[in-house]
């Protein structure tokens, strides 16, 4: 896949979204990257976390309770951020998205997928809805 845009994150974000990820395993987690856009990319300085309303395939799907969301948005308005994307976890799996994945995401939004392996954080990697497929976004520290 090829790497269209550069998505910034902070070191205090990419340490509280390891441990929103790590401390959710077995399930999966997810939340809100909130930001702000410029013309080199997308910079995340917070990560927000939400509640997974799938209870069901909680080891393998999630929902984002849209609650959660507005509130991030609000509490991203308030300090004139934007919510950027969303974030994910897929647990003893790899940080690819999957179908499920493309079929819910939005274009101009990044996805951070976070790798849990057997409880530990083993990667992570950032997509982008582009023309019906995602292409990975390079992630800077």
């Amino acid at each position: 896949m090829t790497t269209q845009t550069a998505l910034a994150r902070t070191p205090e974000a990419r340490e509280h979204l390891t441990a929103l990820a790590e401390s959710a395993y077995p399930n999966e987690a997810c939340g809100a990257l909130i930001g702000r856009r410029n013309e080199a990319g997308s910079s995340i300085h917070e990560v927000a976390s939400a509640e997974n309303l799938n209870r069901e395939r909680a080891h393998d799907r999630y929902e984002l309770n849209p609650v959660d969301l507005l509130k991030s948005e609000e509490r991203a308005a308030s300090t004139g951020a934007e919510v950027l994307g969303i974030w994910h976890t897929h647990p003893d799996h790899p940080a690819i998205p999957s179908e499920t994945d493309r079929l819910a995401a939005w274009e101009g939004w990044s996805y951070i997928i976070v790798s849990v392996l057997e409880g530990r954080c083993d990667s992570i990697r950032s997509w982008r809805l582009v023309e019906d497929a995602f292409i990975e976004e390079m992630i800077q520290s």
